[in-house]
């Protein structure tokens, strides 16, 4: 039943067609029969060639909703001007109004209803029963003007059911493009956050873990006691690095449920002075300095800060020379946070800052950048005169919109 179904949606003009042949058959044998008379001969020679046509307006309807409105009027016009009285196939007028008003232009529409309401009353008058008063003549016009006002009427609701759909599918399409465009952007979002992530994670302490390989290897003969130290800093860089890996690749694992304490939390400002402390254990000499009521800090503030902190002096480590300083300021603003890192170093490679490296993989700066955007704050990051390099921060308290 549903292939029958689904088979007769996709022809629609061979289902107007059979009926259309229904509505013909139906009119020749109203019209016809044995013992016809001259008169009625003729007559029928009349009626056939309107009840063909009438049945083409049918069969043609949804193809041509337009020129079939225009050939149901001509034929119309036809039954008046020849005396051809109504018949079973007139039934096409009230089909191709209803088609019109359904699917047809605006003007096609508006056309089939006034001839619609007006093919009543030129009906009546064209054949009036003599017998019958005013009163009862007006009330059969009435009464034939209904069928065509309500076949427009049922044509204009489907017209508009259709366009409500069709809005209805168009409003879904566009959410659906929507949702995934958003979706799409939160995935780059959350993977710039990991990248971020990983690249504050892995380039501080690799860099710190290289630092004191290259100083075990250099004092290992000379100094064991140096070169043992050296070690354990970097098997502690090392447990510190696995811990943020491991808790950067839980956030990954979506649908497991992980133990209380198996990750740790997020660094924040109080753990800026630890990461200065073991900055001086590997080697850098680093002034730290804080300045205001320190406070609690919204938690985006707190990673921010911490990040920044911590990419700034994996680049004095790296691009500052072997006799770099560096000085960390934290300034406790009433509606902000405030960050000052400067070196006296040899000072970052113009292209590192600007234009994100050598080989365009700089991400350190391009990260810094990112994060402060995020929270609504400010970055400025230069040489500083006289030698060296600084960054600047400022973190506001509100986020931003």
């Amino acid at each position: 039943m549903q292939r029958l179904y689904d088979f007769l949606r996709r022809h629609p003009t061979g289902v107007d067609s059979f009926w259309a042949l229904v509505v013909l058959g139906i009119t020749l044998v109203s019209v016809s029969g044995p013992g016809t008379s001259d008169e009625g001969t003729h007559l029928l020679a009349l009626i056939i060639p309107f009840a063909v046509l009438l049945s083409v307006v049918i069969a043609l309807r949804q193809r041509m909703p337009e020129r079939m409105l225009l050939l149901a009027v001509a034929i119309g016009v036809g039954q008046l001007a020849l005396d051809v009285s109504t018949m079973p196939s007139d039934f096409a007028f009230l089909v191709i109004v209803y088609t019109v008003a359904a699917t047809g232009a605006r003007w096609a529409s508006r056309t089939a209803l006034a001839v619609g309401l007006c093919a009543a009353p030129f009906a009546q008058l064209r054949w009036a029963d003599d017998e019958l008063g005013i009163g009862s003549n007006i009330a059969i016009t009435v009464f034939q003007a209904v069928p065509f006002a309500l076949a427009w009427v049922l044509g204009d609701s489907i017209r508009t059911r259709r366009a409500y759909f069709a809005q209805l599918e168009e409003r879904a399409a566009r959410l659906e493009k929507e949702r995934e465009a958003q979706a799409k952007v939160a995935v780059a979002a959350e993977r710039a956050r990991i990248a971020r992530e990983l690249h504050d994670v892995v380039a501080h302490n690799v860099s710190v873990m290289v630092v004191q390989a290259d100083g075990a290897a250099y004092v290992l003969d000379a100094a064991p006691d140096q070169a043992k130290k050296a070690l354990e800093t970097i098997s502690s860089t090392g447990r510190q690095a696995l811990a943020e890996m491991r808790r950067l690749l839980g956030v990954l694992r979506t649908g497991e449920h992980q133990e209380a304490g198996e990750y740790v939390p997020q660094p924040d400002v109080q753990q800026i002075e630890d990461l200065v402390e073991h900055c001086r254990t590997s080697g850098l000499p680093v002034d730290f300095k804080v300045e205001g009521t320190p406070r609690q800090l919204p938690s985006g503030v707190e990673l921010t800060a911490y990040r920044i902190v911590q990419e700034a002096l994996t680049n004095t480590r790296k691009h500052g020379g072997p006799n770099a300083g560096a000085s960390v300021r934290l300034v406790y603003f009433d509606d902000g946070l405030g960050l000052l890192i400067e070196d006296d170093g040899k000072g970052a490679p113009h292209e590192l800052y600007e234009e994100g490296g050598f080989d365009g993989q700089g991400h350190g700066l391009i990260g810094m950048r990112e994060r402060i955007g995020m929270v609504g704050g400010t970055l400025d990051a230069g040489p500083r005169p006289g030698g060296g390099f600084r960054i600047s921060a400022l973190l506001p308290l509100k986020p931003a919109h």
